[in-house]
């Protein structure tokens, strides 16, 4: 997901362990959407491409919807984070891409790591530009502590206790085989003395 191929610091999670998380996170779904036909995915660049994918896919697979094919977009958040002004270097912009009309609808906004909910807070703000949706909903690989806003997931793959000062990368490849969660110390600047 445009990070490294070799990262350092400890690995976290294998490649079993984040299909068991995406599994976990597409039964909590279907516990309150039986059918999740009615649903749409948006995943936060870069974080959520291809999880949303591995959720659809596990959706079907869980749901018994054969090749299930939900409205899929990407929101873009450079634009919309609340540092943006404070950034050394300006961010690469992709383009927020959600191909089909949002309004009224339920949306399962997915990102890999929830942490301080800025990025959620600025998924949001990038995601309601396109249109109202009827309810949105957060689905989050690994869920840490530490939020500065009042942002909760829906949905939890992996609950995880860090420090404020590590920094959670998770790698998702073409090849599920290839993925992992790494863990790293002293990544994470905080703004203020800890």
């Amino acid at each position: 997901m445009g990070k490294p191929a070799n990262p350092q610091g400890v690995k976290i999670l294998n490649t079993n362990q984040i299909a068991k998380a995406i599994d976990k996170i597409a039964l909590q779904i279907l516990e309150k959407h039986p059918d999740p036909r009615d649903l749409c995915l948006v995943g936060v660049h870069s974080g959520g491409d291809l999880l949303i994918r591995r959720v659809e896919k596990a959706l079907s697979e869980k749901s018994g919807v054969k090749d299930l094919d939900l409205p899929k977009g990407m929101v873009e958040i450079s634009f919309y984070r609340d540092d943006f002004t404070r950034l050394s270097q300006v961010p690469v912009h992709q383009a927020t891409n959600i191909p089909f009309d949002p309004d009224d609808r339920t949306i399962i906004l997915i990102d890999d790591v929830l942490f301080t909910g800025r990025t959620i807070r600025a998924a949001l703000e990038g995601l309601f530009s396109q249109g109202r949706p009827g309810k949105v909903e957060l689905a989050v690989l690994i869920e840490r502590a530490h939020r500065e806003f009042p942002i909760a997931a829906d949905y939890v793959g992996l609950p995880l206790k860090t420090d404020r000062h590590q920094s959670v990368n998770v790698y998702l490849h073409l090849d599920p085989r290839e993925d992992h969660a790494i863990l790293e110390d002293h990544k994470y600047r905080t703004s203020r003395a800890s």
